[in-house]
């Protein structure tokens, strides 16, 4: 289980120095988001925030020694078992874990607290890539692909159970990895169109223009559009597209007119009408020349129509009202600057005043006045631009974009399916973080608690990332003569 040869020749160290710097900086963030000037010594007491935080460093940096002196091949075999004592701990999570804030998803032994859901990522990353570099998986058929799907929802399910929202959505970022493996791209397309209507119709539920409801007639509009592209690329030709489009823009260009003119009717008549008929054309066209891809066409167009009339029961009845109004206040539906967009509306103050340079380490007003809750764990990036202003942030983003394309370099060099597909895993999980993590401090996405890879206090979040680069950094360290075993 341990191997015997120095690691220390074989560690990728610029991967380790990027650690080492993030989560200094992590930690300097913390200390500065509770700091008192009559208590410079917090930083080693380990009953504030950010002597906890140091705590867990060594604890972090410990589970790394420890995972790179493990062999490869133990890793790998581990994979499955770990895969299912996660799951087992989430199960038992949702039975002994106490309320805390709306969510059961914490542990708690005395004075320790932890949160298998963020562990669970590990085990999920480990099995993936243990099922994708079986010699006979293919994603191109679909009892793989299915397999792989189940793989990643199930922990994701029983997550959302807990009410953690925010992590069971990090999950989706696996899908990715099987983009990257051979799943079809029209899987992203339909993920991408999916989230283009629900913001659509979202945000222009309240919009009413001559007695039409703007939001799904503009997605109607769409997925016409969509199906008469589809249908053109599926026949090799683009007539079919351009008869579309001329017939759309000229029905419903009259449509317009008259009910402002004439008489005012619901367009929605109209874009239903349009879209029935192309499905019509779509099928006719099927039997006129029996490509089967047609049907994709068809399914595509139907799935849309039905995940149209699901969204308001979704948004109505799924969603929780704390929920519901993050995404209007990030869509700009409303504005609550006192209520539910409180955090968000301090965290841009924060942001915007510490203007190019900051106001230096520790003399942040906002921050130290405390206007932001949580602003050491989600809303820890505000502490970052108040205090080392633009320069700060983009230091951030720059650290961020190295690590990133130093992980994917090192996943485009393993030997083995299983190393590569563990590494664009690590690659998509940290991206998916640090993009939720800064777009709902600035406002773009809904407030849905994700915390900021390194920076955000939380030794669970510490850990594990920690576990999740430094297993990378074993099986790169391992790459040479794991072929060879």
């Amino acid at each position: 289980m341990i191997r015997g040869r120095n690691i220390w020749y074989s560690i990728d160290w610029y991967t380790v120095i990027l650690y080492l710097i993030l989560i200094v900086w992590g930690l300097a963030s913390i200390y500065e988001t509770n700091f008192e000037a009559e208590s410079l010594s917090n930083l080693f007491r380990f009953n504030t925030l950010a002597g906890k935080q140091l705590l867990w460093i060594f604890l972090s940096l410990a589970t790394a020694f420890f995972v790179m002196m493990l062999d490869s091949r133990t890793l790998i075999a581990l994979s499955y078992p770990l895969y299912i004592i996660f799951l087992a701990l989430l199960i038992l999570t949702l039975f002994v874990a106490p309320d805390i804030r709306g969510s059961r998803s914490w542990i708690v032994l005395g004075p320790l607290s932890l949160q298998p859901a963020e562990y669970a990522l590990f085990g999920t990353v480990l099995a993936l890539s243990k099922m994708i570099d079986n010699y006979d998986f293919n994603l191109t058929k679909f009892s793989c692909f299915f397999r792989a799907c189940a793989l990643i929802l199930l922990p994701a399910f029983l997550i959302l159970m807990q009410k953690e929202t925010g992590i069971a959505i990090v999950y989706i970022s696996l899908l990715f990895i099987l983009y990257r493996e051979g799943m079809s791209s029209l899987f992203l397309f339909a993920a991408f169109c999916a989230i283009t209507y629900f913001i659509l119709i979202v945000k222009y539920a309240s919009v009413v223009w001559f007695m039409t409801p703007v939001g799904a007639w503009i997605v109607l509009t769409i997925i016409l559009l969509v199906l008469a592209f589809m249908v053109s690329l599926y026949l090799r030709q683009v007539r079919f597209f351009r008869m579309t489009l001329l017939v759309a823009l000229i029905t419903e260009g009259i449509g317009i007119v008259v009910s402002r003119y004439l008489y005012a009717f619901n367009l929605l008549y109209i874009a239903w009408t349009l879209l029935v008929l192309a499905l019509l054309a779509a099928v006719a066209l099927y039997f006129k020349t029996f490509k089967r891809r047609l049907w994709i066409a068809v399914a595509f167009a139907v799935f849309s129509c039905l995940f149209l009339k699901s969204v308001d029961y979704i948004f109505t009845h799924l969603l929780e009202p704390y929920q519901r109004t993050r995404i209007e206040i990030a869509l700009g539906v409303t504005d609550d600057p006192k209520g539910g967009g409180y955090n968000v509306h301090q965290a841009k103050i924060a942001i915007g005043s510490g203007g190019f340079l900051g106001k230096g380490f520790l003399n942040a007003t906002q921050t130290k006045l405390r206007y932001i809750p949580e602003q050491h764990t989600d809303f820890i990036f505000c502490t970052i631009g108040e205090a080392q202003g633009f320069c700060g942030t983009a230091g951030v983003l720059i650290l961020f974009s190295l690590l990133l394309v130093r992980i994917i370099q090192l996943a485009e060099r393993q030997r083995l399916v299983f190393g590569r597909v563990y590494g664009y895993s690590i690659a998509a999980i940290i991206f998916f973080h640090l993009a939720i993590n800064i777009g709902m401090v600035v406002g773009i996405v809904p407030v849905i608690g994700i915390p900021l890879p390194f920076f955000s206090y939380g030794g669970s979040s510490l850990w594990t990332f920690t576990l999740l680069l430094f297993t990378l950094l074993c099986l790169d360290a391992s790459r040479e003569d794991i072929l060879l075993r």
